[in-house]
Order: structure tokens, then sequence, then C-alpha cells
């Protein structure tokens, strides 16, 4: 991109409501923050400019005031206490069987041992299997089937007794 098509990109966006705008072309890198951007979040993409090959971010200003979300009732201390937490070692999406027509590795009530594959997690097409690191019962699934899982997130919790 030379300099006179920056130029006119800088004047089209100066122009237009957006907030934000990011270009990569190989190895080049533009980004153009107007004086209103805030950091928030994403809020819609439009079609590319036509005479470049980038996508205009548009992003929405934080609110001024949020209401604060009521908190959700914590788990009694005495039923959690003892349980040990398998969680899941990388992200990715959370599978409780090995195929669609499969039963799951395991359900709730189910004792698993140290080294029991107790579901799968896809990350970047690769299927993993994931482990008990305990030896225990299963006593609640804290993930529904093929969702989303993050890094660390308890997948199940285990009844070491």
């Amino acid at each position: 991109m030379n300099f006179n098509e920056i130029m006119q990109l800088v004047k089209y966006l100066n122009k237009s409501e957006l907030t934000e705008f990011k270009l990569r072309d190989g190895d080049f890198e533009l980004q153009v923050r107007t004086r209103h951007f805030v950091k928030s979040k994403i809020v819609a993409t439009p079609a590319a400019i036509p005479s470049a090959a980038a996508v205009p971010t548009i992003t929405e200003p934080a609110p001024v005031a949020a209401a604060p979300t009521p908190a959700a009732p914590a788990p009694k201390e005495q039923e959690t206490n003892n349980y040990i937490e398998i969680k899941s070692p990388m992200v990715g999406t959370f599978y409780r069987s090995p195929a669609p027509d499969k039963p799951p590795y395991v359900k709730v009530g189910d004792q698993v041992n140290q080294g029991d594959t107790v579901c799968i997690i896809e990350a970047m097409k690769l299927f993993n299997e994931i482990e008990a690191e305990v030896t225990g019962k299963i006593v609640k699934v804290l993930v529904e089937d093929a969702s989303p899982v993050e890094y660390d997130q308890v997948l199940f919790l285990v009844d070491p007794s």
C-alpha cells in the first residue's frame, strides 16, 4: 500500500463513524484508532472497503454505569470440599463420547480409575483423550456435550472416597 492510498483511507475513516480500523496485507499492518475509540466488545464487521483488502471493525462505547449482576448462590461448602476436579488441559470442544452414536465415556455415578479416559477435547481438528488423574466416583459433569471449554475449566467433580 502506498502513501496516497493510506491518505485516502484515513480521509474515508475520518468521514465515517468508525472508531478503529485494522488492515493486514502480507507483512504490512496498519491500525488506526480515532479519538472516540473505547476498548470494548466488537459489535459488527461490515463488508470490506472496495479499494482496500481490509475489514473495518466497529466498536461500541463502553456503558457509563452497568447494573451489578446478581451473584449465583454459593454451593454448600460441605458438598464440594472433598471433591476433586478434573480440569481441561486445553481450549477446545468438549465431547463426552468417542462418536455421536457411542455411549459417553463416563456418567454420574460411574467409578473411574487413574488413567481412564473421561472425555475428548477437540482442538484444531485433533481429538485429545482426557484421562482421570484420580480414582473415585463421578459426582457431576459440569460441561454440556459438544460445547466449548477453556483452559483449566472444571469438567467433572470426582468423589475420591
